[in-house]
């Protein structure tokens, strides 16, 4: 899964349009990505760099990506280097994992000057440099000694080329120079030979070449027959037309569980049936559909550690407390026997004497009066020992009371904090990570760090439209729940919740209607995916009409209580849910 310089090929060539248009913005949404936007004659395009050892790239973006509220100061270099600049080329040597990115500048002193931005998609060792007259100006990732003996990329110093083995370019290499450099490589499996042979291809490309030469059987470089370096030959020849011309089919394939694997730009049939192919229509879009969603979950769940943290230790803690209330209530069940020691003191206080450590009396609460030994306390009188174990009682009874209503309340905040987790996991954006921390704060969990700023506007509900054309709406978060579900929602609306599982508010904008059962059932897969059963098998999903569901007095946000339900039961579909959403 890595980008390899036959693909930066294509994106290079759909990238060529922009040559000519000028920065109109630059932001920095994490420490290794960059985006640039540039205005051309047919508008403006956003150009996303990347630097992350996991998903190094450079493409044109049409997703949006939440920016810190402080730009780094690498991207203020940018800005102030780069801003109004032209963009004049964009080179690649060979099939090399470089792209060269030149602007046409002003500097301080009003000279124009040419600024080059290297975009190195190499795996661990990917960067951003800025170069100046053959000089680093800066990068997104300093190397010094520490990090690299061969090659440092430091400000002031010149900019060297990465080592650069000698592979033959696929795209200008002739098919006797093939032969000769493969047959005269060390015999070993065919897909690693060509990765030898050639530069700038990945191991998929690699494995798919070598699979149409042996039609699916393993060949090995040194025992490679002429009718298999045939079609070896002819696999490379299509694939160096498909890249020139531009008439590539960009293939990513996903496992059966839908998880995403590896891409390339042409047709993938290595896999057979075990994978599943989608084709895109350029390079970015398939760039863009592989890596946004993967790298914004990513970006989010590192934003939100300190949530996280937070609430993992709110909920152990919680946890624990309730545990040992309900150790301690249970210890209160054994009131009845404090009331009854009590009882039977007081009935023989004459048989009593002071500084017995115990007694033994008729309990004749019970037909057969049996004997039962009390334990007494040696330094009180009979009196004193009775009244000791009506305080017991009183005790435990005062403390059953109280310790109920405490475990119920603490049942209640476990339960929120579960639900404020689960929204948080389904967290798609900076935005719904700072109204979940607003809403912590609001409920004690969070301390107002202080200043100024005021918090961005909360995003409306996820919106959905059913296959009958209703409207579906859900909520982001618990105070979004609430504004849903009890002030937004007309009393004709359906409201759907998974049932005893935590987990966004669902409602159907009926308009007076009455919704078909198709749309209540996909109204009831969106309600499972966007809970904490999204992963389950089947999942109970509550439903009523919005009429009937009300907010207990001084309960937390999002819990709510409602009656006239009726249970669907529905399997998550994550696909189905993607389709309806606007």
């Amino acid at each position: 899964m890595a980008l390899d310089g036959a693909f930066l090929y294509a994106v290079r060539n759909e990238l060529l349009p922009l040559i000519g248009g000028r920065v109109e913005k630059i932001h920095q949404p994490s420490r290794e990505e960059v985006i640039i936007s540039v205005r051309t004659r047919n508008g403006s395009k956003k150009l996303y760099i990347s630097a992350n050892a996991g998903s190094a790239r450079v493409h044109i973006t049409e997703n949006t990506v939440d920016n810190p509220q402080t730009p780094p100061m690498f991207c203020m270099l940018l800005r102030k280097r780069l801003g109004s600049g032209k963009l004049i080329d964009i080179r690649q040597d060979g099939l090399e994992r470089i792209l060269f990115l030149d602007f046409e500048c002003i500097n301080e002193l009003g000279d124009v000057v040419t600024v080059t931005l290297a975009c190195e998609i190499m795996g661990r060792c990917s960067n951003l440099v800025m170069i100046c007259d053959e000089k680093v100006v800066d990068s997104i990732k300093r190397v010094d000694e520490d990090m690299s003996r061969e090659r440092l990329v430091l400000p002031g110093m010149k900019y060297t080329m990465p080592p650069r083995d000698d592979r033959l370019n696929f795209l200008v290499a002739e098919p006797e120079e093939i032969k000769e450099r493969l047959l005269g490589t060390e015999s070993k499996e065919l897909s690693k030979a060509l990765i030898r042979v050639f530069e700038g291809i990945s191991p998929i490309l690699a494995r798919e070449w070598a699979f149409f030469a042996g039609r699916g059987a393993h060949i090995e470089s040194g025992s490679i027959s002429c009718d298999q370096l045939d079609r070896l030959l002819f696999a490379v020849k299509r694939s160096r037309e498909q890249l020139v011309s531009g008439e590539c089919c960009f293939s990513a394939v996903s496992d059966k569980e839908g998880q995403l694997k590896d891409f390339s730009f042409i047709r993938l049939s290595q896999f057979g049936t075990l994978m599943y192919t989608k084709e895109l229509g350029s390079a970015s879009e398939l760039l863009d559909y592989f890596y946004f969603e993967r790298d914004r979950a990513a970006r989010t769940k590192q934003r939100a550690n300190d949530l996280f943290k937070l609430l993992m230790n709110l909920t152990e803690r919680t946890s624990r407390r309730i545990a040992a209330q309900q150790e301690e209530l249970t210890a209160c069940a054994d009131k009845d026997r404090a009331k009854l020691c009590g009882d039977l003191i007081s009935a023989n206080m004459y048989r009593i004497q002071k500084g017995d450590s115990s007694t033994t009396v008729e309990n004749f609460y019970e037909e057969s009066c049996p004997q039962i030994v009390i334990p007494l306390d040696v330094r009180k009188t009979p009196a004193q020992n009775a009244q000791y174990y009506y305080s017991e009682y009183k005790k435990s009874v005062t403390a059953e009371e109280k310790l109920a209503v405490q475990i119920q309340k603490g049942e209640e905040e476990l339960q929120y904090l579960e639900s404020v987790f689960d929204s948080l996991t389904r967290a798609s954006s900076e935005n719904d990570i700072i109204q979940l921390r607003l809403e912590l704060r609001e409920q004690g969990y969070v301390k107002y760090a202080g200043g100024k700023a005021k918090p961005p506007k909360a995003l409306p509900p996820l919106e959905y439209k059913s296959s009958d054309g209703f409207t579906i709406l859900v909520g982001r978060n618990n105070k979004q729940n609430d504004q849903l579900s009890l002030k937004f929602a007309e009393k004709s609306d359906i409201w759907l919740h998974t049932q005893l599982i935590t987990g966004s508010h669902v409602l159907i904008l009926a308009d007076g209607a009455v919704p078909p059962d198709k749309t209540i059932e996909e109204a009831a897969v969106i309600a499972a995916v966007n809970s904490s059963g999204r992963n389950s098998g089947l999942v109970p999903v509550d439903y009523c009409l919005a009429k009937f569901v009300r907010k207990p007095a001084g309960a937390k946000p999002g819990k709510v209580i409602f009656t006239n339900y009726k249970t669907a039961f529905v399997k998550p579909d994550a696909e189905l849910e993607q389709s309806l959403r606007v």
